[in-house]
């Protein structure tokens, strides 16, 4: 089947969703998301931000799709024509998205734990607006322990039901949920329960802000502070495969390896998440691959030549003379 996404056509099998066809073409014209996760089943369609415009919806149907639909749960069809970043509409549609999401999320980038690695902070800064039209009171909640490794803050909460998602497809006894409706409605446990089985520390990576927080490691450090590297171990849980996060020789925290779109690669165990803090007790592979857009990539110097050989290019292509040619 053949879809054209921002002039761009590509062919993909059938069952494929206009954002998987999108993440097969690359990041230049796939769409964001916050609840849509590859790895777990049934998640997308909550939050809205992965809209895009169908000008064709096939080849046996040329007329539009009248208003943006949802890319992560929307089937390609076969000649279909698909807008993106070349649609005004959907770029003020998503910006509208942005402002919804934030309506309730505080503003405080500065003492989250997440800044650096928070896809909303993203989303903000590359699709959302300087201020809001919302007038009334945020909605608050009192931050609560659920499980002695994990912090929940409910104010920052955006509903993605990643978390539940998860609990309910990789854990035993899920225990915790949405509960309530509409504007009341939060994540929590039941009857105050808590989170407590041998993987449940990997709601902490799937959370795309700062509601789901990891107790050990929170305030210690900031992200772009620290030097993530690939390290595994062997484990007779998991695949041991995770990403170490130092300081010097200290372990501040570890976490699961993301791939090129912030989601896990191998889910892992919480005696691996918690309990392996001693660098020795891993075995290092190097340096972990960062996006170079992101904060936490500053001063790394895997990135460094890159960098470097970028900067050259651009100055022969702007036919500056090398400074050890010059007279």
């Amino acid at each position: 089947m053949k879809v054209t996404i921002d002039g761009i056509e590509i062919d993909v099998p059938k069952g494929t969703t206009i954002l998987q066809a999108a993440r097969m073409i690359g990041k230049k014209v796939a769409p964001p998301a916050m609840c849509y996760y590859s790895k777990l089943k049934t998640t997308g369609g909550y939050c809205r931000t992965c809209i895009v415009k169908v000008t064709k919806a096939s080849a046996q149907n040329p007329n539009p799709i009248p208003k943006p639909v949802a890319s992560c749960r929307t089937e390609v069809a076969d000649g279909m024509e698909v807008q993106n970043f070349t649609s005004q509409e959907v770029i003020e549609a998503r910006k509208g998205v942005v402002e919804f999401l934030l309506i309730n999320h505080p503003l405080d980038c500065p003492i989250c734990d997440q800044a650096g690695e928070c896809k909303l902070q993203d989303l903000g800064y590359e699709h959302g607006s300087a201020k809001t039209r919302y007038e009334f009171k945020r909605r608050e909640y009192e931050m609560i322990d659920i499980g002695d490794k994990i912090k929940l803050h409910m104010n920052r909460c955006i509903l993605c039901y990643r978390c539940v998602k998860l609990c309910d497809q990789l854990t035993d006894k899920r225990v915790h949920g949405v509960i309530h409706r509409g504007d009341a409605a939060e994540i929590s446990t039941y009857i105050k329960n808590v989170i407590d089985n041998d993987f449940s520390g990997n709601v902490i990576d799937v959370c795309p802000v700062g509601a789901l927080t990891d107790r050990t490691f929170r305030f210690k450090q900031r992200v772009w502070f620290t030097k993530p590297v690939d390290a595994k171990r062997n484990c007779d849980k998991c695949s041991g495969k995770v990403r170490l996060w130092l300081k010097g020789e200290e372990v501040l925290r570890v976490t699961a390896r993301m791939d090129e779109w912030g989601e896990v690669e191998d889910f892992i165990c919480n005696a691996c998440r918690f309990e392996k803090k001693r660098k020795s007790d891993w075995t290092i592979e190097g340096p972990s691959k960062i996006d170079r857009h992101s904060v936490i990539s500053q001063n790394h110097y895997e990135h460094l030549n890159e960098l470097k050989v970028k900067a050259m290019k651009q100055q022969k292509a702007l036919g500056f003379m090398p400074f050890d040619k010059r007279p």
